[in-house]
């Protein structure tokens, strides 16, 4: 029978070896997941480095817990993880199961869930193996870069599995360095391994510096002068005009007359009567007006009267 376990909710474990499994929906654009395991003494914390086991890293000293090779199968991709509980040294008091996503956030992720089995049978090679417990891992922000999907811990003298689903937007590195380990993030990969040091909240990591700007071409020297080549010789100077000595000087061209605004009355044109007032004629006796005949002489004295 498969426990389907809500957020914070446990169940006791009776196979003494589990096997959990990490599975998702794959598809373009959304990233990779990879799973990872962190030894946890009674303090809270790692005992060394060496108790961090994830895909640089996948077996532990003991060999008591193994990351093993993802698979894609028709339900989706795996990754998954073994832990043989009953061999486990006393100063191991949980086995915290994480997760990580390569390439964006778990807000990405699709169907997300942590499958946990009964490592003894699956290794048996049993066909449609029930497991024992199911939790669907679901991102509260979206912007999680590293979910604790659960953790195996002791009881007495047994072991729980408990359902966490707590998420880290420091992803791995910050998840890590909370829990203890060194964190040298030059490594290939960006794996754990430049120490930070432990806190009660996930740790920031640190943004790359920015690339060196390229220094400023320095300007280009003028242009040298072409040697085998002499330079051009300068324009010679503008000699003004000089008079011609023996010849008339040119004066220059007279301005063109300018034209008479409408307006203006017309000129008399000399040699030429005008239109419309009689002009005297050079050399012929000029013609006499016509007699009004209405004119009276004044009246005159006795020498001017005529005796007829």
């Amino acid at each position: 029978m498969t426990h389907a376990m809500l957020k914070g909710s446990n169940i006791p474990l009776d196979a003494p070896t589990v096997r959990a499994v990490l599975r998702w929906t794959p598809g373009p654009g959304i990233p990779d997941v990879d799973a990872s395991a962190l030894l946890i003494g009674d303090a809270g914390r790692v005992r060394s480095d060496e108790d961090f086991v994830f895909y640089n890293q996948p077996r532990h000293p003991s060999g008591l817990v193994r990351h093993l090779p993802k698979k894609r199968l028709v339900e989706g991709a795996t990754d998954s993880l073994e832990a043989d509980l009953s061999a486990l040294e006393p100063s191991v008091a949980r086995v915290v199961l994480a997760a990580s996503a390569d390439g964006g956030s778990f807000g990405q992720v699709r169907d997300l869930c942590v499958l946990l089995y009964d490592a003894a049978r699956t290794a048996a090679g049993t066909t449609d193996v029930a497991p024992l417990a199911r939790f669907d891992v679901t991102a509260e922000t979206g912007d999680e870069t590293a979910m604790l999907c659960g953790e195996l811990y002791r009881r007495g003298d047994g072991w729980k599995f408990r359902a966490l689903g707590q998420g880290y937007a420091s992803g791995l590195v910050g998840l890590a360095t909370e829990f203890g380990i060194s964190v040298d993030e030059s490594e290939e990969g960006g794996a754990p391994g430049a120490s930070a040091p432990a806190s009660g909240t996930p740790s920031a990591i640190p943004e790359p510096a920015p690339e060196p700007q390229p220094e400023a071409a320095p300007p280009a020297p003028a242009s040298a002068p072409g040697y085998a080549y002499p330079p051009p010789p300068p324009a010679p100077p503008t000699i003004p005009p000089q008079p011609s000595y023996g010849y008339p000087p040119q004066y220059p061209p007279a301005p063109a007359p300018q034209t008479a605004p409408a307006s203006q009355a017309a000129q008399p044109s000399y040699g030429y009567p005008q239109h419309g007032t009689p002009q005297p004629s050079y050399g012929y006796p000029p013609q006499r007006p016509v007699p009004d005949p209405a004119f009276r002489l004044p009246p005159q004295g006795p020498q001017f009267q005529s005796d007829r």
